[in-house]
C-alpha cells in the first residue's frame, strides 16, 4: 500500500512539474478593449478621447510622400508601463496638403513636434490607427489569454500576424513574443 501511495505521489508530482506554465492576461487589455480599441473599431475614437488617458504624450508631425501626418507619441501608454504607444490621426489629403503649405514640410524632412495647445484644438478629430509596442518581452499567449483565439492567423516573413476583426485589431508575433499590436477601424481589415 506505501509503495502505491508513493508511485501515485510521484506521478503527481511529475505531471504538476511538466505542465506548462499559466500564461497570465495583459491585465490593461481589458479596459483598453472597452474604451479604446471597440470605439476605434467603429471609427469613433478620437483624439480628446484619447489624451485623456495619456496626459504625458505628444503630438508630432511626421513627413510623407503623400503630404505630413500628425502623431499621437507616448512612451507609458499604459498603467502596466513599458508600452511605446503611436496613435495616427485620420486625415483626408486636403487636410495634409493644408498641414505641408502651414508647416512648410517636405517629405525627407525631420519630424517636429507640436504644441499642447494643437493637441487641445484638434480634440474632436478622429484616430485612424493605433499601435502598441512592448518596451519588454511580452509573451504572444498573453493576448489570446485576454482576448481569446484569434479568428485567423497568417504566416509572414518575419514571424506570424493574429487578426481579431472584431476589433480591427492584429497582433504581430515572431518566435512565441509579442512585437505589436496594430488597431484600425474594423471596416478597414475586411478588404
Amino acid at each position: 500500500m506505501l509503495f502505491t501511495v508513493m508511485t501515485l505521489v510521484g506521478c503527481l508530482i511529475g505531471y504538476w512539474l511538466l505542465m506548462p506554465a499559466r500564461v497570465q492576461p495583459l491585465s490593461w487589455l481589458d479596459e483598453w478593449q472597452g474604451e479604446v480599441l471597440q470605439p476605434l473599431a467603429e471609427a469613433q475614437l478620437t483624439l480628446g478621447q484619447l489624451t485623456s488617458r495619456l496626459p504625458a504624450a505628444e503630438l508630432w508631425l511626421q513627413p510623407g510622400s503623400d503630404g505630413p501626418g500628425l502623431l499621437l507619441r507616448d512612451e507609458q501608454a499604459l498603467a502596466a508601463g513599458g508600452w511605446r504607444l503611436e496613435a495616427e490621426l485620420a486625415l483626408d489629403a486636403a487636410q495634409r496638403a493644408s498641414l505641408a503649405a502651414a508647416s512648410g514640410l517636405q517629405d525627407g524632412d525631420a519630424e517636429q513636434p507640436q504644441a499642447a495647445s494643437l493637441r487641445q484644438q484638434l480634440s474632436g478629430h478622429s484616430i485612424g490607427a493605433l499601435s502598441l509596442q512592448p518596451l519588454q518581452e511580452v509573451a504572444a499567449e498573453a493576448v489570446s489569454a485576454s482576448l481569446g483565439a484569434p479568428r485567423l492567423r497568417l504566416q509572414v516573413a518575419e514571424g506570424e500576424v493574429w487578426v481579431y476583426p472584431q476589433l480591427g485589431l492584429t497582433v504581430h508575433v515572431r518566435e512565441g513574443r509579442l512585437q505589436w499590436l496594430r488597431a484600425v477601424p474594423r471596416r478597414l481589415l475586411r478588404h
